[in-house]
């Protein structure tokens, strides 16, 4: 035989014996492990497992707690909880793989890996919680006294970037009139605890403001020289925690979701009136202590939606006060748009793709009730008390909107209909706001005649304050003046606040 013969059928026997090595290793092999463990082994009794990615935020603590855990278990269901220290990213890849069924995002960091994905592999089951307070920006009061402050190029936002901090620093930035700020404002620190440590090593000079969460923020409040400039209190419906679903494995286990649902709001109800106990002990779990002030504070941020809640932000129920997910995610991805976070809609336009509310609507046609008493949609709404003209003067200014310049019919106080447009999607934000007073402020040309200029000028301001009280302001919160004449004929929006 020739040596080329001869290799040829030497390559040839390498190439079946790599085949069977490969054939034993991929296929005999695991057929005979799955046989031994199978003969060896005991079957499961649960009849499903369901795997959920979280983090070490305590608004997941109903999650952590035992009583969900065992509240799966009574139905057969095993738990298998995956902290990804906040992997978003990785979080959304998990569950577009199948490696993980379930997990939490907040609505904006949902939006962003859908829009860096290019795709929606997870869609919304239910609402977990709203930040009301745990979030916040804080400053230096001798170098920042309002938000108007910060429109400054040298500005720079501390924080942890793809994090709530973050989106609460663009909503700023896309709600107040801060257009000198730099295009990149933002100085990005490991965590909230670095954030914390930069602060306090600053100087009162730094021209630097600082994003946190609890119970962090009430530690920087502890300086008697610093200021929340803005905060989850008063800038509601913006950092909403929800949980999501994959959409294979809510599509072939949907029943398994809605247990996971029910045995949540079980575990909900059963704590509504001790979340400070449920906090301190979770902290313990997840090995970040708090003080039991530290967890009272941390309780006190955070507003955990309950069964009916859920009904109404699904669209399920009616309710004048919570806004539907559907809304909240225009809202939200509208900012992160206008601020530059994502390219464009991850929805496409159909916010409703989102969102799924087909498992809570059996819930509520079974009458499902998560405990003994009926619960309720809490009353958040906040009534403002009238001012007379003396405490108007006196309000503490917050800082100035940002609205597009409104267009009025050529000298006229006539609101046109794309003005109008403006002044609904300003509807929308003062009622995120529902803590500050609204000054509506008319400038007055400085040509010709400066007296009817001026009336002018406050005949559109008093336009402008009726318009957003018939679209549903409350009219105690909205003044309407005229400013004294800039030469610019422009309405000027102006939050302010009694002094504390």
């Amino acid at each position: 035989m020739s040596k080329g013969k001869l290799l040829a059928v030497c390559i040839v026997w390498l190439l079946i014996i790599a085949a069977l090595a490969v054939t034993w290793r991929l296929v005999i092999n695991p057929t005979r492990e799955d046989r031994l463990i199978g003969e060896t082994g005991s079957e499961s009794q649960y009849d499903a497992r369901v795997q959920v990615a979280l983090d070490s935020f305590s608004g997941y603590a109903i999650l952590r707690s035992d009583e969900f855990r065992d509240g799966l278990a009574k139905k057969k269901i095993r738990l298998v909880l995956r902290d990804d220290a906040a992997d978003y990213a990785g979080r959304l890849k998990a569950l577009d793989s199948g490696r993980t069924d379930m997990a939490v995002f907040t609505i904006d960091a949902l939006l962003k890996v859908s829009d860096q994905m290019g795709e929606t592999p997870a869609t919304i089951v239910a609402v977990i919680d709203e930040t009301r307070g745990a979030d916040a920006v804080v400053a230096y009061e001798s170098k920042f006294p309002n938000v108007d402050a910060l429109n400054h190029p040298e500005t720079r936002f501390v924080l942890t970037p793809d994090s709530p901090s973050e989106t609460l620093a663009r909503v700023i930035m896309s709600q107040f009139q801060l257009d000198r700020l730099p295009s990149q404002p933002f100085i990005s620190a490991e965590d909230a605890v670095a954030v914390y440590k930069r602060f306090r090593t600053a100087s009162q000079n730094d021209p630097h403001v600082y994003v946190v969460w609890e119970p962090l923020v009430s530690k920087m409040r502890q300086n008697p020289n610093t200021i929340v400039l803005a905060s989850t209190e008063n800038i509601r419906g913006y950092i909403v925690d929800v949980l999501v679903a994959s959409r294979r494995f809510l599509l072939d286990n949907p029943e398994v979701v809605q247990e996971v649902l029910a045995a949540y709001f079980r575990t909900a109800f059963e704590y509504r009136n001790r979340m400070e106990e449920l906090v301190l002990a979770d902290a313990k779990r997840t090995e970040t202590p708090l003080s039991a002030k530290e967890a009272a504070e941390v309780a006190k941020g955070i507003v955990w939606r309950n069964t009916q809640e859920n009904f109404a932000h699904m669209g399920l129920s009616v309710s004048n006060q919570l806004e539907t997910v559907e809304d909240m995610i225009v809202k939200i991805s509208s900012i992160l748009q206008q601020s530059g976070a994502i390219s464009g809609d991850p929805t496409r336009g159909h916010p409703e793709n989102l969102y799924h509310n087909r498992i809570l609507a059996e819930l509520k046609s079974s009458n499902f009730y998560p405990g003994l008493a009926q619960e309720e949609i809490r009353d958040e709404s906040i009534v403002l008390p009238t001012l007379s003209k003396q405490e108007w003067d006196e309000l503490e200014p917050v800082g100035t909107y940002h609205v597009p310049t409104l267009v009025f019919a050529r000298g006229t106080a006539r609101l046109t209909s794309r003005s109008q447009l403006i002044l609904d999607r300003l509807v929308t934000t003062l009622r995120s706001s529902p803590q500050y007073y609204l000054s509506v402020q008319g400038n007055a040309s400085l040509q010709g005649d400066l007296e009817a200029n001026q009336a002018l000028a406050e005949s559109r301001a008093a336009a402008v304050a009726e318009y957003l009280i018939e679209d549903g302001i409350d009219k105690q919160r909205v003044r309407a003046e005229a400013g004294e004449p800039t030469g610019d004929m422009s309405v000027t929006f102006v939050l302010g606040q009694p002094h504390n």
